[in-house]
């Protein structure tokens, strides 16, 4: 598998595309900056896609989501690199079309672990999935979390257990969970935790801060309701925070870890009852430090918006931010970076 992943990441590293990196107020030194790039052969517009580095492979992976008629559900595999812009895959075997499933890389195996999300028919999955640079390759745990939708990159590894983590959800239906579990890709097996403290039943983001070595929750919603409470998962228990400052309540918001920060980056999210009732979407940016939050103010921000794709690229040194849902029934394929100048 080792000699596969070099050969892939060799292809996607392949300087095929210069970016133009275009800002529209002059980048200070040291300053924090968003900027879109100039790109061609995006992907479609969509929202609900889950996206994640896949340091193996030398790119950041992206798989499914929404259409823009939001009626319909994707099915492909992107990568993106600072070299070669985005490009879409062509792996022999796919999950079914899929949206707001989770995915994480799993360290141990140089995986791609993908599980659940809401099918094209409007049920739920519960199949977990793994990717080895080339291809996807349906796993068959004896145990599996519930079928659940919701939950866009609501799973991550956990250096510290190494293993990956997954928190809450929605069922088929509308029924919220608040379960804990844990993946250990060497086994292929799930294995649900039972915390002491949990946060209350939602659909949330998850974050692994590598400075404090915790998985970081914060906000989500649940029928309506947004929340704007702080957690952190210790690889035991789930233990609210109080920090001085916090971002306003919101679900379906950015939530990724900046090793050249050391800090995690919240971005934008929904402030509102739910995606399509005319309600509130941001475009703040937000970075967690271990024990507060600061807001952080830049010349220019992607418009306000929810359910984007969002995670650290490590070819670009920052955050990468593509799509999101921007108004009840519009989405957008614009490709945000979010960089230290």
């Amino acid at each position: 598998m080792f000699s596969l992943r070099t050969q892939c990441k060799t292809i996607l590293q392949a300087p095929a595309v210069v970016l133009l990196f275009i800002s529209m107020a002059a980048a200070q030194t040291h300053k924090l900056e968003w900027i879109e790039p100039s790109l061609i052969g995006l992907p479609p517009a969509r929202c609900c896609g889950p996206i994640v580095y896949d340091p193996a492979m030398g790119a950041t992976l992206l798989f499914g989501g929404r259409t823009s008629t939001g009626t319909g559900t994707f099915g492909d595999t992107w990568a993106f690199s600072k070299s070669t812009g985005w490009r879409q895959l062509a792996p022999a075997v796919s999950p079914p079309p899929l949206q707001v499933a989770s995915l994480a890389y799993d360290p141990t195996t140089e995986t791609v672990v993908l599980f659940g999300g809401t099918l094209a028919h409007g049920g739920n999955s519960d199949e977990t999935w793994t990717w080895d640079g080339v291809t996807w390759t349906q796993q068959f745990p004896p145990v599996s979390p519930s079928a659940r939708g919701w939950n866009t990159n609501g799973m991550v590894f956990d250096s510290q257990v190494g293993k990956v983590v997954l928190f809450g959800g929605y069922t088929y239906g509308f029924v919220i969970m608040n379960d804990t579990w844990e993946w250990d890709g060497k086994s292929k097996t799930w294995t649900e935790q039972f915390p002491a403290n949990s946060p209350s039943p939602r659909s949330a983001t998850l974050a692994y801060d590598e400075a404090t070595k915790q998985v970081v929750l914060f906000g989500g919603w649940t029928n309506g309701i947004a929340y704007g409470d702080t957690w952190i998962y210790n690889g035991v228990n789930w233990v609210q925070q109080q920090p001085a400052t916090s971002p306003q309540a919101r679900g379906d918001n950015g939530l990724a870890y900046d090793p050249i920060l050391k800090s995690v980056v919240l971005f934008g999210g929904l402030a509102g009852a739910c995606e399509d009732c005319g309600e509130g979407r941001l475009n703040d940016t937000w970075l967690w430090h271990g024990n507060n939050w600061s807001q952080v103010q830049t010349h220019v921000s992607p418009s306000p918006s929810s359910s984007t794709s969002f995670t650290y690229d490590a070819t670009t040194k920052g955050m990468l931010l593509f799509g999101g849902w921007v108004t009840d029934s519009q989405y957008t394929n614009n490709t945000w970076l979010f960089e230290l100048f």
